[in-house]
């Protein structure tokens, strides 16, 4: 695989000044137009020690603008961060839409390192890969344009390198007893590249193998990938958005010779909440009983598992007056306010639009031990924003894969994910909306957009329905609470919460 890079390929000092002053001002342009794209650029760089990605990211720097980059290079995790599931940190440090990312030392150089220093076997790395394969895939899916440079020297222009490097007082710092050590483990590193390299490299994140002993040559290589797949991206992006402007006028002319049609009522679906009894009861006296049984053993379950190290997510899904937040509060009332927090998802702040849907919500993921409920969530990719038309199809049809992997890499990080769908009947919720507009201390409970949800009730139910079909899984299956009783929805979910930690605590 490396062979290509093994070349020498140089450039001239003479041609390096004829080339770098047009590349540079390309660059910064390609820059300037990409500030008002909607999409981010994610540019990983790895390869043998020596053979210049730090000197490359540097000079990125100074040939753009460094207000508009964002260059990160990971080191071991820092207690915190070994606190949170792997990719915690690689998530709250991606560029927003608009900008671009520089990362050294990304989330290639563990699986790599553990792989060269045997603490996996093969089929372990394969499965480090996959993830993030997955990874790099959900960035791609929403926008996100990735290249990965693998700067390359052979084992003797390593050594040359480094030796010269470590002969130079001014550069001696930079070469470790370390660098030495995977020196002379060339062989492994290469091995274990070329198979990261042959899984992880795909169309949507592709990379590209640059020879690294000549500065002027790498430099150019880089720059120039660079600029043309920004460029090339951008002028795609132009093209699809005059094709649509020509589409929407040919449909208007269209329209305006059609004939009007009837619309007709959609067939009724039966769905999975339809069969659900919610004529479930439970007398009060002895809900206050369960519930207060119900919540010291929540109590106990918690101290457990937060020594341990086990963290729990709860997500309260359900419609609107279905009382999640009465369920929410007998769960805090459980707990050690210092072990949880409650995270409200309201509509995205421009920061959060400038993301991935689902950085906010890895940003919130708290430290091990501990408690972190949502109080709604990344499931309204499947439901607010799929039935307002917020999300276009193939957003939320794709969302349901990526919420998957993210709850499957949440349950890696020893996470108990939880997740409750609090249902009631429109009759139920009809009593209750007219209840809290008599009511002056439930008057704000009650808004416009709760009686515009209601009118959309069947397509919500069909969303509802789908997101429980493809979401509910082994390891983050979802809980349907029948909850037009509230006492008996809040002493379901007590108890359901219990039967999970008590359960992961046995098996863990």
């Amino acid at each position: 695989m490396f062979e290509a890079a093994e070349l020498g390929r140089r450039i001239s000092k003479d041609e390096y000044r004829t080339i770098e002053p047009a590349l540079r001002a390309d660059l910064l342009a390609e820059q300037v137009r990409l500030r008002d794209a909607p999409f981010p650029v994610v540019l990983v760089f790895a390869g043998v020690g020596g053979a210049g990605k730090g000197e490359t990211v540097n000079l990125l720097n100074e040939w753009m603008d460094p207000r508009w980059l964002v260059t990160r290079a990971f080191g071991d995790p820092s207690d915190e961060e070994r606190e949170r599931p792997e990719y915690w940190r690689y998530w709250l440090n991606l560029p927003p839409r608009g900008r671009i990312g520089l990362y050294m030392s990304s989330w290639y150089s563990q699986p790599v390192l553990d792989r060269v220093y045997r603490r996996t076997d093969l089929a372990a790395y394969a499965e480090q890969l996959t993830r993030v394969v997955e990874f790099e895939r959900t960035l791609a899916e929403a926008g996100t344009l990735i290249l990965k440079f693998w700067m390359h020297l052979d084992k003797g222009r390593q050594e040359k390198r480094l030796t010269r490097l470590e002969r130079d007082p001014l550069t001696r710092w930079r070469v470790t007893k370390l660098e030495w050590k995977h020196w002379r483990m060339y062989d492994r590193f290469i091995d274990a590249a070329e198979r990261a390299i042959r899984h992880t490299s795909r169309a949507h994140a592709p990379w590209i193998i640059v020879e690294g002993a000549d500065a002027n040559y790498r430099s150019v290589a880089v720059g120039t990938a660079i600029r043309d797949a920004i460029r090339q991206r951008l002028e795609q992006r132009e093209a699809t958005i005059a094709t649509v402007a020509t589409g929407v006028s040919s449909a208007r002319t269209r329209g305006a010779h059609a004939v009007k049609r009837k619309k007709t009522a959609l067939p009724a679906t039966t769905t999975i909440l339809g069969h659900l009894d919610t004529s479930l009861r439970i007398e009060k006296k002895q809900a206050a009983r369960k519930i207060e049984l119900w919540q010291g053993r929540l109590n106990q379950l918690q101290q457990k598992a937060a020594a341990r190290g086990i963290s729990t997510v709860m997500v309260f899904e359900g419609w609107d007056a279905a009382g999640k937040g009465g369920a929410i509060r007998r769960i805090t009332g459980a707990l050690d306010a210092r072990q949880y927090q409650v995270i409200p998802i309201a509509a995205p702040t421009d920061e959060e639009r400038a993301h991935h849907y689902l950085w906010r919500f890895w940003r919130h993921l708290s430290r091990a031990g501990r408690v972190t409920i949502f109080d709604r969530s990344w499931y309204g990719r499947v439901l607010v924003e799929r039935v307002e038309g917020f999300a276009t199809e193939q957003e939320w049809m794709r969302a349901y894969g990526e919420i998957n992997q993210f709850e499957d890499q949440l349950v890696a990080g020893r996470t108990i994910v939880l997740k409750f769908w609090l249902h009631i009947t429109p009759e139920e919720q009809l009593r209750r909306f007219e209840d809290r507009q008599a009511r002056a201390w439930k008057r704000w409970k009650i808004t416009d957009e709760d009686w515009r949800n209601r009118e959309k009730w069947p397509a919500y139910d069909v969303a509802v329905n789908d997101m429980i079909e493809r979401t509910s899984t082994r390891a983050a299956p979802w809980t349907l609470v029948e909850a037009n009783d509230k006492a008996f929805a809040r002493v379901k979910v007590l108890r359901t919460a219990c039967e999970r930690l008590a359960e992961a605590l046995a098996g863990a």
